[in-house]
This record gives structure tokens, sequence and C-alpha cells, in this order.
């Protein structure tokens, strides 16, 4: 069960060329934001990496707008593992348990996945905020990703587990999130 003490969210190239080929663009979009916006509510930390930015563009403004004050990470390699300042953030942060969205599900997704997973991270997927060109493709990806250990989960689901509560401040901030 996710923790908020425990627990960060990864977003991986929600970027502008990359976003455009996916099958589930919009709904990925707006889950991802809703993610962030949890994320932020709940006081967890939100890494964010951009593959190859000059052929695939920045980050969507929908996404990237709500991460300000921080910086993405840029990777060349299809895993955030193979990017040392990737690793030195996440080591830093100390936390064991990596909330993941982006794209693509059966690549970057998927390589991450298996590589945080086999480093001792207890990963969790969203799989309405993971996308790839084709829905055969993310299959393949969750398919893979839960075969390495990690765990799947939705948008609503890994937000109210990590709130555990219906009350308070946080609770109201995030029903407006996820309506």
């Amino acid at each position: 069960m996710l923790r908020l003490e425990d627990s960060l969210l990864l977003v991986i190239d929600v970027q502008e060329k990359l976003a455009r080929a996916m099958h589930q663009r919009d709904a990925v979009v707006e889950n991802t934001a809703k993610l962030v916006q949890g994320a932020v509510i709940l006081g967890i930390p939100i890494i964010w990496t951009e593959q190859n930015p000059k052929g695939l563009g920045r980050t969507l403004p929908e996404i990237a707008d709500r991460l300000s004050g921080s910086e993405p990470i840029t990777k060349l390699s299809f895993s955030c593992c193979g990017e040392a300042a990737f690793m030195d953030r996440l080591e830093s942060l100390g936390k064991k348990q990596v909330l993941v969205c982006g794209l693509e599900a059966h690549v970057c997704v998927y390589q991450t996945a298996a590589e945080l997973a086999h480093r001792g991270y207890e990963v969790h997927i969203v799989t309405d905020a993971v996308d790839s060109r084709t829905e055969t493709n993310k299959n393949i990806g969750l398919e893979r990703s839960k075969a390495c250990g990690a765990a799947l989960t939705s948008t609503e689901t890994a937000l109210f587990e990590l709130l555990k509560v219906a009350d308070g401040d946080k609770f109201k901030q995030m029903l407006k999130v996820v309506k």
C-alpha cells in the first residue's frame, strides 16, 4: 500500500512530439495532470524526465506548468535509471515507493520499472496515466512491468490510497482534482 512518507511521483517523458502519437493521449495527459496536482497537495516529491528534448520537444505545457520550481532531467537512456542525474535525485529523496506515469508504456516506463524493481524499489504504475502508440504495446509494457514486480494502479486509486481518509482540507482539495 502506498504511504505518503515513502512515496514519490515519477513523470516520464510526457513531451510534445511523443504525446501527439499516443493511442489515448487526452486521457493520459488529463490523468498525469491530476497526479501532479494530487502530489503537490499531498506534498509528495516529483521527479520528471524528458527523453531527447531536441528531437521530441519539451514536456507538454499542461503538465510542465504544474511543475514550476523544478527542472526536468534530460535523458537519452530509455530507462530513467540510466541517467546519473536521475539516480542522484532519486537516492537523495530517500523514498522507496515510486508512483510512475508517462510515455511510452512498453519502452521507457517498462525499462524504468524493471530497473527500479531490480534495485529494490516498490514500483506502482498508474495504468490510466501511461500510454503507447498502440494499445497492444501499452498492454505488453504493463504485462512486462508487472512480471518484474511492479504493481498496477489507477490515478484515483493511488491518490485516495495516499490520502487515506475522507476528511480535512487535503480531501476537499483532492475531490476538486479528481472530478
